[in-house]
Formats: structure tokens, C-alpha cells, sequence
């Protein structure tokens, strides 16, 4: 007597189905993730009122780079990290040397390479030389004898009769400045992360559900 067994459906191809549906889903979980925290993460620094540029400093990818696979990953991350990583922890800012932090006031205008400008460009930029003014109470000045032009910014004075010159404040002198703590990119990290199991299951179960 002979018997045969025969399975219906194949139970090697079913199986084989199954992984493969698995792997689309935790793939595509994983970018959605991805995709999700990098949107968050891009609208708390725009909401913080930290510009759309530094906003889109914020960048994603997932693994693998084509394919799927159950150990599919995604990277957020920042191509300016200190400036955002100084924005989520609100870091202790003291000078290099040991001395002073030069604030500029509006009178001091900008830096011509973007950004702060320093006491020693501002020195070469107007000409005028800038005088030390301690103060007991409140922070100390850097000082310049000048005029103010239609744009609030401290510029030589080319009256020879002395009229219209002002000491204006350049630059305010502090030992350190604390950074307000504008940003928790630890919060989405976590909601994403928290979020990964359930985008699973719903891919997976929707690839189920189309088979069916």
C-alpha cells in the first residue's frame, strides 16, 4: 500500500510568501518612521523660530538602500549638528580664553562672512577704535565714538565740528551666556520609535489583506 501526502497550499511557498511580505512591511515601517521624525523634527526648529534653512539641515535614509529586510533600519540626522545639538540642550557658553563674550549690539551691525561680528572686524570695518567700559552693575561696554546712520549701525563721523557724534554701546561684555533650550528632539525620537511596532503590523496586515 502506497500513500501520499499532499499539502495544499504549499507550505514552503506560503512561508516563503510570508517572509517575504514581513520584510516589505518592516521596510516600509522603518521609512515611514524615518520620513515621520524627520518632518517633527523639522517642524519644531522652524516653530522655534530657527529658520527654514537650519530647518532643512534635517536629513533621513533608510537601510537598506534598495530591497527589503526584517533588519531594515532609517537614520535622522543634522548636517549642522552644533548649532542643533546647542538648541536641544541649552548649553553653559563661556569664552575660550577665559575672558569675555562680546555681544553686538544693533549699532554693531553684521559680520560681512554672515553671522556675529567680532570686536576686531568691526575695529578694521569702521576704522574707529573701541574703548573698555566697566560697569558694576549689568554687563560691561565696548564703546566707540561715532555717528549713527539712518540704519542704527555706529559709523565714522566726517563732521569736523563734533556734531552729531555719539559714545555709542557696540558690544555688550558678559563671562557667559546661558542658551535658552529651545528644542526636545528627544520627545519625537521616542514617539517615533514608540510608533515602529504598530506601522509594522498595519503594512503587514495590509500586504496580508491584498493577497487574500
Amino acid at each position: 500500500m502506497k500513500l501520499k501526502l499532499t499539502i495544499d497550499p504549499d507550505i514552503v511557498a506560503l512561508m516563503a510568501a510570508e517572509v517575504a511580505a514581513g520584510e516589505r512591511a518592516v521596510a516600509a515601517a522603518m521609512n515611514e518612521a524615518g520620513t515621520g521624525l524627520k518632518s517633527a523634527w523639522r517642524g519644531q526648529i522652524t516653530g522655534a523660530g530657527l529658520g527654514t534653512r537650519l530647518a532643512n539641515s534635517i536629513r533621513s535614509a533608510s537601510f537598506p538602500k534598495s530591497g527589503e529586510s526584517l533588519n531594515a533600519a532609517a537614520l535622522v540626522w543634522s548636517n549642522a549638528p552644533v548649532i542643533i545639538g546647542a538648541h536641544d540642550t541649552g548649553p553653559l557658553i563661556r569664552s575660550k580664553n577665559g575672558f569675555w563674550l562680546a555681544i553686538p549690539t544693533p549699532a554693531a551691525g553684521k559680520s560681512t562672512r554672515g553671522g556675529r561680528i567680532t570686536p576686531g572686524e568691526w575695529e578694521r570695518r569702521t576704522g574707529l577704535r573701541l574703548r573698555f567700559v566697566y560697569r558694576r552693575r549689568g554687563p560691561s561696554l565696548l564703546v566707540a565714538e561715532g555717528r549713527l546712520n539712518t540704519k542704527g549701525r555706529a559709523v565714522a563721523s566726517k563732521s569736523k565740528t563734533g556734531r552729531g557724534v555719539v559714545t555709542a554701546p557696540i558690544f555688550l561684555l558678559v563671562p557667559q551666556v546661558k542658551l535658552p533650550k529651545r528644542l526636545d528632539l528627544a520627545r519625537d525620537a521616542e514617539r517615533a520609535a514608540d510608533g515602529v511596532p504598530g506601522l509594522i503590523v498595519t503594512n503587514w496586515a495590509e500586504a496580508f489583506s491584498r493577497r487574500t
